[in-house]
């Protein structure tokens, strides 16, 4: 109900709501797999300049996760693709 008496006043709150999100994930990711948020930003900037070599993706939708699973930990990227740059030949 807030929300939208909120959006009717032209108060958009999503902004920041999503950034807290984000601080919070990553934060999350370092306890559970004792690696810094930096190494995890550096990690998703790295596979952003690699990939959009070859493909057009959606920057602002990508997602990475480390996951843990007993005693392994999994990277996990969720990389919304919009299309193929270049042909590649195998």
């Amino acid at each position: 109900m807030l929300d939208i008496i909120a959006r009717f006043f032209g108060k958009d709150s999503t902004g920041s709501k999503d950034v807290a999100r984000e601080r919070l994930r990553l934060v999350l990711i370092h306890d559970r797999s004792l690696v810094s948020p930096e190494l995890i930003n550096a990690l998703k900037e790295d596979l952003i300049q690699v990939i959009q070599q070859y493909m057009d993706i959606d920057v602002e939708s990508l997602l990475v996760n480390l996951e843990n699973e007993d005693d392994s930990v999994a990277l996990v990227a969720n990389i919304p693709i919009k299309g193929l740059k270049r042909a590649v030949n195998i």
